[in-house]
């Protein structure tokens, strides 16, 4: 069973395994309107908690996509080169970033639930 959680800088996390796929949520693409462009990271590249993962570009701004978990990129979602407006689309489903191939499980505990993100969105208008 898989359960997703969510990062204050609203990515979210589906984590399956010791595989975690990494998308931003339907708030923040909202905030950032149409998506032109998405950079991606390389497979095999390493990240930490809290740092860049990728880039999002839209037609009112660029925003950084952080990791919300340690661990090593093993899959990116190439569709997004072609077709960046999936990220508007479908953000909790074919708009996802990348997959990583977790480090430390034990990160994934410190994300928000469902519940605990909706209240927090809530919390910024």
């Amino acid at each position: 069973m898989s359960e997703v959680r969510y990062s204050q800088e609203h990515e979210w996390v589906k984590l399956e395994g010791d595989t975690a796929t990494i998308g931003i949520t339907h708030y923040a693409q909202e905030q950032l309107g149409d998506v032109v462009f998405v950079d991606l990271p390389e497979v095999g590249k390493k990240v930490e908690k809290g740092k860049e993962l990728a880039t999002v570009e839209s037609v009112k701004a660029a925003s950084e996509v952080y990791a919300p978990l340690s661990g090593e990129v093993v899959e990116v979602n190439s569709t997004l080169s072609e077709t960046p407006a999936t990220v508007n689309e479908d953000a909790l489903g074919a708009g996802w970033f990348a997959k990583l191939k977790v480090s430390d499980k034990s990160q994934f505990g410190s994300l928000m639930d469902e519940a605990a993100y909706k209240k927090y969105v809530e919390g910024l208008h």
